[in-house]
């Protein structure tokens, strides 16, 4: 979905939304930006592709490249991002991979390998997501 005037600007939903949970804020950030709300990989209306090996075309740095030939497809060589939650680890990717963010905020993020490593039943209630992210083939991961 894109829409609106202004610097481009990538909504990246959260896991497990789609494009759908920006509709609140949509109409009020398109006064002043270029949108493109994409649904990830795997997500919604986007394709879905076989994991490959080790789930590689459903990396982090996969989604983030989806992103970028989104946004250059669309003509904009620089963008700036905006995120919800856990789709600061796609940001990250492209942070780290590609250098066409003019702006990007990641703050509500715990390092997702410490997330991982400490998650117990006790917090699995909280973060019940969490819990599917970590289990293993042939079980449904984000």
């Amino acid at each position: 979905m894109t829409g609106g005037s202004g610097p481009p600007l990538l909504l990246l939903h959260g896991y497990p939304q789609t494009h759908a949970m920006w509709r609140k804020v949509a109409p009020r950030l398109a006064q002043d930006f270029t949108l493109v709300i994409p649904d990830l990989r795997g997500y919604g209306e986007s394709s879905k592709p076989p994991a490959g090996e080790n789930f590689t075309n459903y990396s982090k740095r996969a989604l983030a490249l989806d992103q970028v030939e989104t946004m250059t497809a669309l003509g904009f060589d620089k963008f700036g991002v905006r995120r919800a939650r856990s789709r600061a680890r796609v940001t990250h990717r492209l942070l780290r991979d590609h250098r066409k963010i003019t702006g990007a905020a990641s703050l509500d993020i715990v390092p997702t390998l410490y997330r991982f490593e400490t998650i117990g039943p006790e917090g699995g209630d909280r973060e019940l997501a969490l819990v599917f992210l970590i289990q293993p083939s042939p079980f449904p991961s984000g």
